[in-house]
């Protein structure tokens, strides 16, 4: 069935869905969530399967073409590959993709591009064990390893991104041991600003290591030629100019894309956020589990996609974190 394509009150298209599988994750890291851990979401205030397989299907009748599978840490939901397995086959999704820490690919790999998953970002902030430790809280950097490779045995998954989050202070040394990483392998390293989502509330301007840092540290030592970006990216992509790989920079802070952004975001317990940076949501699951049909469902959705922001307000006066860390809306 098709419906009419959704759209916000900006005029822009809503075509990409991030939804978040569950919030619980088994690495601490610092941009994130405290050491200690934050308190994780019943099982019963979770969306079941069937329930996020009913909204993508909806949302994809109304011209969603790329779901964007997140966490807290996707994996550690139990039977994880069977949803992946009931998304696949919904008509008119373009792209299912996921994005995970990686300490649980290598067991989950060979199931989970059976499944359909085609695309798949790695988080992996250093490429040194010690300092990997430093700031996920976890030593299980051999592991994550081991689980890429897994991935890149099957040429079907392409591409394979590594998201390494930019802190200053700490990724200054990574920058040029993750291009040469991108130079000699397949892999396309993509570089995030640390935004304002940390469980610790320990977030500053002067925290976040820009972008166009990042590329001048780099292009001292490998110069870089940026590509044309594509509609509503997030990312500006480089390749080296020797042709030796591709680099990415996704520069929220200092360089916001809010302008064309076509996301939005289902977390774990079934509320819809319009923003990464909302500070307001929508809950679905309440109508959901109280018999609402497929109309008032998009009524619903309809309603609050056109409230959706005109863009996020980070390092303005007035600026305020959400209520929720990362963890908890879904990366």
């Amino acid at each position: 069935m098709r419906r009419e394509r959704l759209f916000d009150g900006h005029g822009r298209r809503i075509s990409d869905l991030r939804v978040s599988v569950t919030d619980r994750c088994n690495f601490r890291c610092q941009y994130c969530m405290p050491a200690e851990g934050l308190p994780w979401l019943g099982r019963a205030d979770i969306l079941t399967f069937e329930e996020i397989e009913r909204l993508v299907r909806l949302l994809a009748e109304m011209g969603v073409t790329d779901v964007r599978l997140t966490g807290g840490e996707p994996l550690v939901r139990r039977d994880f590959p069977r949803l992946v397995s009931m998304l696949a086959g919904t008509e008119g999704l373009r792209d299912l993709s996921l994005t995970t820490n990686g300490y649980l690919l290598e067991r989950d790999a060979d199931a989970l591009v059976e499944a359909g998953i085609r695309r798949v970002n790695v988080s992996i902030d250093s490429l040194q064990r010690d300092r990997f430790f430093q700031l996920t809280r976890r030593d299980a950097l051999p592991r994550v390893l081991r689980g890429l490779e897994a991935l890149a045995r099957h040429p079907e998954v392409r591409p394979i991104k590594v998201n390494a989050v930019a802190i200053r202070g700490f990724t200054e040394q990574e920058a040029l041991p993750f291009a040469e990483f991108a130079r000699r392998t397949e892999f396309q390293v993509r570089f995030i600003e640390f935004m304002p989502l940390d469980g610790d509330r320990a977030w500053t301007p002067d925290a976040v290591l820009t972008g166009r840092e990042l590329r001048e540290l780099i292009g001292r030592v490998y110069p870089l030629e940026e590509l044309p970006r594509e509609p509503s990216a997030t990312a500006r992509v480089f390749r080296f100019a020797d042709g030796r790989g591709e680099i990415g920079f996704i520069d929220p802070v200092s360089e916001p894309f809010c302008a064309d952004c076509n996301r939005i975001r289902l977390t774990a317990d079934g509320k819809l956020r319009t923003c990464l940076f909302s500070l307001h949501e929508t809950d679905l699951r309440e109508p959901l589990r109280s018999g609402a049909g497929d109309d008032e469902l998009e009524r619903i959705l309809r309603d609050a996609v056109w409230r959706k922001e005109l863009k996020h307000h980070v390092g303005e006066p007035g600026f305020r974190q959400p209520p929720r860390s990362m963890s908890a809306i879904g990366g």
